[in-house]
């Protein structure tokens, strides 16, 4: 392993320890010092941390890309430039509106298709948004004294408010989370019929990268109906087998989001600044084909991606002249192969085709 190599690692092994401590500390003062923390949730929030954990490393390590180091920071420079804050925050409201509430980025490829992405993503956001405050001890419900009928809800220790057992909201609260697993299931169904009928899926898929990811949010989710089946329907039969297998799915499925593909969810924010970057572009000088000079690209974009070459060590200069030195020709740092056009690129291929065949004949 090379001296870079280590220190990318080092230095993705200090987030990550970074990141599982700010979770440690978020459980122990939001939990007010560990007393509101419930001891049977031990198992979800070691295994929260232990994902905290690889989420900072991995997300370190996706950024020590070339490609990924610059345009994520550029993406914040042009974000926060002083011109362009106000209405880019307004533009940001609106992308976060569109692409991540509602997942319209995915609707151009099939509406089935959203519709199943729609599902998971709205079923697993809200089971997230109960299961952690709840496995932290962020979140914890109390009777209210002596009245056994009537329920405080306590956020950070503090009383948010109080609702009585045979109240319209108590049906809400107390099955958050078996809606929450519907819309998952109804959102795994959709993926997976799709996927069993779209001979492109069919053709690429993998079980590892594209179907395992499906059955272990199904895993999850149906286990957690099992619990309120048993619950309600079977007076609690095989109940503290159900809560230990949804248990082991739960804990499974948080160590494996930092290495599989829900890792995905993590990046997809980051390209809310490809918006932005390209608006930029747009506004500023074109690029030119040094062949045909017609305009083809952001000139900015050019340049990034020729500096992410150089970083990367390829070396796509032209040699337009010779200096008559014996290794040939010596490349124009002025040229580059990124300033010709997709089009021109396609005919000087065409045109080298055509004469080296005309050569060998």
């Amino acid at each position: 392993m090379s001296r870079t190599a280590r220190a990318d690692v080092a230095g993705a092994t200090a987030w990550g320890l970074f990141t599982a401590g700010v979770v440690l500390a978020g459980i122990y003062f939001g939990s007010r010092r560990l007393r509101d923390f419930d001891v049977a949730l031990v198992p979800y929030a070691g295994a929260s941390v232990f994902s905290a954990f690889g989420l900072g490393y991995r997300y370190s390590m996706w950024l020590t890309k070339p490609p990924t180091r610059l345009y994520w920071w550029r993406g914040w420079r042009l974000f926060f430039a002083p011109s362009r804050v106000v209405r880019n925050s307004a533009r940001l409201a609106s992308l976060f509106a569109v692409n991540i509430v509602a997942q319209r980025f995915i609707e151009k490829r099939s509406p089935l298709r959203w519709a199943a992405h729609w599902c998971i993503f709205w079923g697993c956001i809200l089971a997230a948004a109960v299961t952690f405050p709840l496995s932290f001890g962020w979140i914890h419900f109390e009777t209210a004294g002596a009245a056994q009928g009537v329920y405080q809800a306590f956020v950070f220790g503090v009383h948010v408010f109080t609702f009585d057992l045979d109240s319209a909201i108590a049906p809400l609260v107390f099955n958050v989370l078996d809606i929450s697993a519907v819309l998952v299931i109804l959102g795994v169904s959709l993926a997976m019929w799709r996927r069993g009928r779209d001979r492109g899926a069919l053709a690429i898929q993998q079980f590892g990268a594209d179907l395992f990811p499906l059955v272990m949010l199904f895993a999850v989710s149906i286990t957690g109906i099992f619990l309120t089946v048993s619950t309600h329907v079977m007076r609690g039969l095989h109940f503290v087998f159900l809560s230990q297998l949804h248990a082991v799915t739960v804990i499974f499925t948080l160590l494996y989001l930092p290495f599989g593909k829900f890792f995905h969810i993590f990046q997809r924010p980051a390209q809310l600044g490809v918006a932005f970057y390209r608006e930029v572009g747009a506004a500023g000088n074109p690029a030119r084909c040094a062949r045909c000079g017609e305009a083809f690209a952001s000139s900015m974009h050019i340049e990034d991606l020729k500096q992410v070459e150089r970083e990367l060590g390829i070396r796509y200069e032209i040699a337009s002249h010779t200096s008559g030195a014996a290794d040939g020709p010596t490349p124009d740092p002025s040229t580059h192969y990124q300033d010709v056009c997709p089009t021109c690129r396609r005919k000087s291929l065409a045109l080298t085709q055509d004469a080296l065949w005309s050569r060998g004949a």
